[in-house]
């Protein structure tokens, strides 16, 4: 047929060992196939973020991407269910005198997923109006049973004066009302696989950590988070969070693209033993290579040390003394103040 571009790519003999291999010819990937004795071939780029196929797995009769799981059928190049519609190019083989050989003209135009860009996707812009400062609390505090935080209190003061004194809009995400998938650890595949929006966020409609990326991207100035000491280091839920926040920094590693711009951290820390410094040194240097600013003192902690395991002196503590709430209504002015610097053309 016109225009067909065969292509040589070795012997018949040696790629039977193989049921999936990874070809790269030119500009050209191959997901080469050998199954039932037969051979078949596809695009070695996935539909979803271009992970090369070649290099996961064939259960049944279909390839499994290595990068995020896409799989598609071996012969026809489809999408399991219920993405049908959604197809790679298939390539014609033919094997001569013990040697296989791959058409580069493929059989048929790539169908992308059925589906619109993630909301996450589009363009960042901050929308004017006064400052914004989302709190995000990290205490993994049942709410069934209505236990009090110390942390969350603190963070609460912070907001409540932030909106009544400072004018500044607010919002409060509490962590553990939130359902969200743990970072699926993509980057250590391979650094192109952790994508922004996060691939949780494109595949898994349930997973609700778009409302924490809708916040810090999208919505606030100032970012105040909250967290707990336990044993020694932030919240698990903190880490949670954090973890799934690197697909931030891979833009801005991997795309040039810088998605926290001009933003504002600060953070309140308090437990009943100490660590107040290590925690607070995990977070400004994990927000630091964000992007994020800090104001002067850009923490603000509690704690009564490592004797101190008296867990209900340490809640009345909190509650009876009003420096601590002071502290945090300082901490609040301070991060604002440097919001209003770093806006002071846009604001």
């Amino acid at each position: 047929m016109k225009n067909d571009r065969w292509v040589d790519v070795g012997p018949v003999k040696e790629l039977k060992k193989h049921k999936l291999r990874q070809i790269v010819i030119g500009k050209t990937s191959i997901a080469l196939i050998h199954k039932d004795g037969e051979f078949t071939a596809t695009s070695g780029e996935c539909n979803h973020e271009k992970g090369p196929l070649g290099k996961g797995h064939l259960k049944g009769d279909y390839i499994y991407c290595p990068w995020h799981g896409w799989h598609y059928h071996r012969k026809t190049g489809h999408a399991e269910p219920p993405y049908y519609t959604a197809c790679l190019p298939r390539h014609s083989v033919k094997e001569k005198g013990g040697r296989l050989f791959v058409n580069l003209r493929p059989e048929n135009r790539r169908v992308q997923f059925p589906h619109p860009p993630h909301p996450l996707s589009r363009k960042v812009a901050r929308r004017p109006g006064p400052i914004r400062m989302a709190g995000i609390s990290a205490t993994p505090m049942s709410k069934t049973l209505g236990r009090y935080s110390t942390s969350e209190n603190l963070l609460e003061t912070a907001l409540n004066h932030a909106k009544s004194k400072l004018k500044a809009e607010t919002k409060l995400i509490k962590l553990r009302e939130l359902k969200f998938n743990h970072c699926g650890g993509f980057y250590s595949i391979d650094e192109r696989a952790c994508t922004w929006p996060c691939t949780f966020s494109q595949i898994d409609e349930k997973d609700q950590l778009s409302e924490v990326y809708e916040a810090l991207v999208f919505w606030a100035d100032v970012i105040l988070i909250a967290t707990p000491i336990r044993w020694g280091s932030a919240s698990s839920l903190y880490y949670k969070m954090a973890e799934r926040l690197n697909c931030i920094e891979n833009q801005l590693a991997l795309h040039d693209n810088r998605l926290l711009k001009n933003k504002v951290a600060a953070f309140i820390i308090t437990g009943g033993q100490d660590n107040i410094q290590s925690v607070a040194g995990q977070m400004l240097s994990f927000f630091g290579q964000l992007g994020l600013f800090f104001p002067q003192e850009p923490y603000i902690g509690h704690s009564r040390g490592w004797a101190a395991e008296d867990m209900d002196n340490n809640i009345g503590y909190v509650k009876t003394h009003s420096e601590l709430r002071t502290e945090a209504k300082h901490l609040a002015e301070r991060a604002v103040t440097m919001s209003r610097l770093l806006l002071k053309d846009v604001v």
